[in-house]
C-alpha cells in the first residue's frame, strides 16, 4: 500500500505538471498571436490635405488634422497647393483630400477627374455658401451712387479717378493671387470698362492695398469673396454686376456676368476610401455653417495663429465635431 500511494503521488504530479505546460504553452500561443495581429495591422496611414492659399482654406484643414490625429489616430500632412494643381495630385493619390472647392470655377474639372475618369471623388458639401464680387468702401457709393452698379464705372471719367502710376489713366482693379478663379479680366473687357486688373500677388497683400486705401479714404475697386473676417472691420460694398447665367458663362472668353454663388465642395482621391475607411468617413461627414467659419476668421483678426484659431474651434465645439466621426 506504501508503494501504490507514491506511485499515486507521482502519477498526479506529473499529470499537474502536464496540465500547467500545456496551460503556459497555450498562454504565450495566445500572447504570440495578438503580437502578430497587432503587428499585422501596423501603423495608421499618413494622411495628406492640401491647403489652399486663403486662410478658410488653411483652417478647414488645420481643423481636419487636429481631429483626425487626436481621434483616429493618423498622421496628418499639409501640403500647399494652388486649386489648379491640386487635380493631378489627388488623381494619382499624391494627396488624400481638398476641403474648400468652389465648384464654378471647376466645371471642366469637375466633368473630367470626376465624371469622366473616376480619379477624383466627390467629397460632399463643405457647408458655407461662397460668394465672389467686385467690392468698393462704402463711402465711395455715399460720394457718387452711380459707383453701385458696373454702369457707373463705365465713364472714363471715373476710370480715372480710381487710376494709379501703374494702370495711367485707366483705373485700378485690384485682384488677389492669379492662381485664385477669376474672371475679372474678361468682365472688364466684355462691359468695356476703362480698368486694368493690378495683382497683388496674395490675399494679404490685397488687404494690405485695401486697408491702406480705406485708412485714407481713397478710391479702390478690388476682387473679393465671402464669407470673410473683412467684412466685419470696412464697411464695404459689392459692386452690382449683370445677373450670372449659364448661358453667360457658357465660353469662359465671354463672361460679362456676376460670379455665381458657390456651394463649397469637398473633393477627394478615388484611392481615399481603401486607404482609410475611418478618415473617408469623416471628411465625409466634415461639415459646418458659414458662421462657423466666420468665427474662425474673426479669431485670426483678433491675432490667433491659424492652429490656434483650429484648436480654439474645435475645443468649444465638440458636440458638432463628434457627430462626423466613424
Amino acid at each position: 500500500m506504501k508503494f501504490s500511494k507514491i506511485g499515486l503521488f507521482l502519477g498526479m504530479t506529473a499529470l499537474v505538471a502536464l496540465v500547467a505546460a500545456c496551460g503556459s504553452g497555450g498562454g504565450e500561443q495566445a500572447a504570440a498571436g495578438g503580437e502578430g495581429e497587432e503587428a499585422a495591422a501596423g501603423p495608421k496611414e499618413r494622411i495628406v490635405l492640401v491647403e489652399n492659399p486663403w486662410p478658410a482654406s488653411s483652417l478647414n484643414v488645420n481643423v481636419a488634422k487636429i481631429i483626425i490625429e487626436q481621434e483616429l489616430g493618423n498622421e496628418v500632412e499639409i501640403v500647399a497647393l494652388d486649386e489648379n494643381g491640386q487635380w493631378d495630385a489627388l488623381a494619382t493619390g499624391e494627396i488624400d483630400a481638398s476641403l474648400e472647392v468652389w465648384p464654378s470655377g471647376h466645371g471642366e474639372r469637375i466633368a473630367e477627374y470626376i465624371d469622366e475618369l473616376g480619379t477624383v471623388e466627390d467629397g460632399g458639401k463643405l457647408g458655407p455658401l461662397g460668394e465672389i464680387g467686385w467690392y468698393v468702401p462704402t463711402y465711395m457709393i455715399d460720394q457718387n451712387p452711380a459707383l453701385a452698379t458696373w454702369e457707373g464705372y463705365a465713364d472714363p471719367a471715373v476710370g480715372e479717378l480710381f487710376a494709379s502710376a501703374e494702370t495711367g489713366s485707366s483705373g485700378r482693379f485690384l485682384g488677389a493671387d492669379p492662381s485664385w478663379v477669376q474672371n475679372d479680366e474678361a468682365i472688364i473687357s466684355n462691359l468695356e470698362l476703362p480698368f486694368q486688373v493690378v495683382w497683388t500677388g496674395s490675399e494679404d497683400a490685397l488687404l494690405a492695398e485695401v486697408s491702406s486705401a480705406y485708412s485714407r479714404e481713397e478710391p479702390v475697386l478690388f476682387y473679393f469673396y465671402a464669407p470673410h473676417a473683412l467684412f466685419s472691420s470696412f464697411d464695404l460694398t459689392q459692386v452690382e454686376l449683370p445677373p450670372y447665367s449659364d448661358e453667360c458663362y457658357a465660353d469662359p472668353a465671354a463672361i460679362d456676368c456676376a460670379y455665381p454663388a458657390d456651394e463649397l465642395m469637398k473633393i477627394f482621391s478615388s484611392e481615399l476610401a481603401e486607404k482609410d475607411a475611418d478618415v473617408h468617413t469623416f471628411l465625409s461627414n466634415f461639415n459646418y455653417s458659414s458662421e462657423a467659419q466666420i468665427a474662425m476668421l474673426g479669431d485670426l483678426d483678433g491675432g490667433a495663429t491659424i492652429e490656434e484659431a483650429a484648436q480654439n474651434w474645435v475645443d468649444a465645439n465638440e458636440a458638432v465635431w463628434r457627430a462626423w466621426l466613424p
